[in-house]
């Protein structure tokens, strides 16, 4: 409420002082690109990065080894002018570019990827992506404490030289490298504000801040905004149209519309569904509904009692009227998820699916002794603020008390509150989402696994386990998706979540953001759009 009654008082301050010229206006003719990010970041530290909101902000700040085409993604250098790959897919080379220098001017080196991976690596950090990084030789190894790490598959012969030996041929290794997680940190500057392999460290500030991304952190006022501004040292400055970016954080998504609607923001991070209808029908020049590898879902924590019974989780996720859901209360082009892997991943098709069958669910609450949901105590379902979120918990909620008798109760907290809760265990069922970090089944499957820093549920199968494995060992693309259809069929019988929908992304932006092209991942490098005044 109160970040509402801010974006409403900062346009009625602007009325009163008969300043004609809105933020977007200002905007356009000083390049300065205003773009609400939804809730606030927990951190600016790339290697805690965990939400799709976080690589919005990241990839301004920081650059790793190689970039993306801003219209279809394909790998582009990036701190690396260019790379080799051993004909047998397992050891990359790449080479550094000369000038590439950190924002406080010093070199960016080899070793500065070296120590940044090393760091992810340690387990006395906690980097919850950590496992992105298993693709190296020995890396799982010396991140258990099993290895050292002497014998990962990392080598920097000399400053612009670094060599990577992968366990296995990885065909999308070069597009995982966007992930925020191998972007470069700067060790000596880190250690400055205590250890860092220990949570805590607060280098990530403003005035203390050393990235080698196109923009530098000038400010970041917690549940406002976070300005950056164009970096004098990145390599490729000169293609930096962009002067500054201000990203807004407003919890609120009806309050970001009317931000929109009054001319404070170029771009919204979603739009309300009971707009979205009117924005088709008044202004579908300003509307934008893109193509989003993503998936809506909620967590089971398995460790919970009632939860840790296979038959109840399959009956929660059996008593969800998914296209009610996407028909009557999104209405932008989502699809209802019958299976976790979005569709649109080339030759890959899920083969098992959740149906919604609320008699087969009540049948299961009643073999696991509890008929009617009689017995059972109260279910916590806890979900970060958002109107949207709580639209589909309200449906969720009722759909689960008329068909399985079941009393759920609606907990409400801010994001950063939540991913604290995620983290610990600390919930029942919790909303959350995931979004791909990389165009392949795997990148959905492998959250899943025991080894994953992203299961947060106490699931763990050695049988799905292997499946991983061996599918991250096999180079056909068929016998691998047959591995990937195996385990996604463990995942959904075992339950530990309940796919809901698979996202499109629904938003407003204003005519005069250019480069601005729908992709698949939601990335938009923005050395690549600029403000038409």
């Amino acid at each position: 409420m109160l970040r509402c009654v801010g974006v409403l008082l900062l346009t009625l301050v602007l009325a009163g002082c008969g300043l004609r010229e809105t933020l977007v206006e200002r905007g356009n003719r000083t390049q300065v690109l205003h773009r609400g990010i939804g809730a606030d970041l927990a951190d600016l530290d790339p290697q805690f990065a965990t939400q799709a909101s976080d690589y919005t902000v990241l990839s301004a700040l920081f650059e790793g080894l190689v970039g993306e085409d801003p219209v279809d993604l394909h790998p582009v250098p990036g701190v690396a002018e260019r790379w080799t790959v051993s004909p047998d897919g397992l050891v990359y080379t790449f080479t550094l570019r000369e000038n590439a220098r950190w924002s406080n001017g010093d070199r960016v080196t080899a070793g500065d990827f070296l120590a940044s991976w090393r760091r992810v690596l340690t387990p006395s950090l906690g980097a919850p992506n950590a496992s992105l990084l298993f693709v190296i030789q020995g890396a799982e190894a010396y991140n258990k404490g099993l290895a050292q790490f002497s014998q990962v598959g990392l080598a920097a012969p000399d400053a612009r030289t670094l060599q990577v030996t992968l366990e296995h041929p990885t065909p999308y290794f070069l597009s995982l490298l966007n992930h925020p997680v191998w972007f470069p940190v700067p060790l000596a500057t880190i250690t400055k504000f205590g250890s860092p392999t220990e949570r805590g460290n607060r280098w990530a500030r403003p005035g203390q801040l050393v990235g080698n991304g196109p923009f530098t952190l000038a400010t970041w006022s917690p549940g406002q905004e976070i300005v950056v501004e164009k970096s004098a040292t990145y390599w490729d400055a000169k293609a930096v149209r962009l002067a500054a970016i201000h990203f807004h954080t407003i919890d609120s998504i009806d309050a970001e519309e009317r931000a929109f609607r009054a001319g404070q923001l170029h771009v919204t991070e979603t739009l309300p569904p009971g707009k979205v209808d009117a924005y088709r029908r008044d202004a579908p020049a300003l509307l934008r509904i893109d193509p989003l590898l993503g998936t809506y879902f909620y967590r089971l924590n398995t460790t919970r009692p009632f939860l840790s019974d296979v038959r109840i989780r399959r009956a929660l996720a059996l008593a969800v009227d998914r296209e009610a859901i996407v028909d009557k209360i999104l209405r932008g082009g989502q699809l209802a998820a019958h299976a976790f892997v979005p569709p649109g991943l080339d030759g890959y098709k899920s083969v098992t699916t959740i149906p919604s069958d609320f008699a087969a669910a009540r049948q299961l609450l009643a073999d696991a002794g509890y008929p009617g949901g009689k017995g059972l105590p109260p279910f916590e379902l806890l979900y970060n603020s958002s109107e949207t979120h709580r639209a589909v918990a309200e449906a969720i909620q009722e759909m689960w008390r008329r068909e399985l008798g079941l009393n759920v109760q609606l907990l409400n907290q801010e994001l950063n509150s939540t991913l604290e809760a995620r983290r610990t265990g600390n919930y029942q069922i919790l909303r959350s989402v995931w979004t791909a970090d990389y165009a392949d089944p795997g990148s959905f499957l492998d959250i899943w696994g025991t080894a994953s820093g992203n299961n947060y549920t106490g699931w763990s199968s050695p049988a799905y386990d292997a499946l991983l494995f061996r599918a991250a060992r096999t180079a056909d693309p068929a016998a691998r998706n047959l591995l990937f259809q195996q385990a996604e069929t463990l995942l959904l019988e075992a339950a530990p979540c309940i796919p809901i929908y698979h996202y499109t992304h629904v938003f407003l932006i204003q005519p005069s953001v250019r480069g601005w092209h729908p992709t698949l991942l939601d990335h938009h490098p923005y050395k690549a759009v600029w403000l038409e005044n």
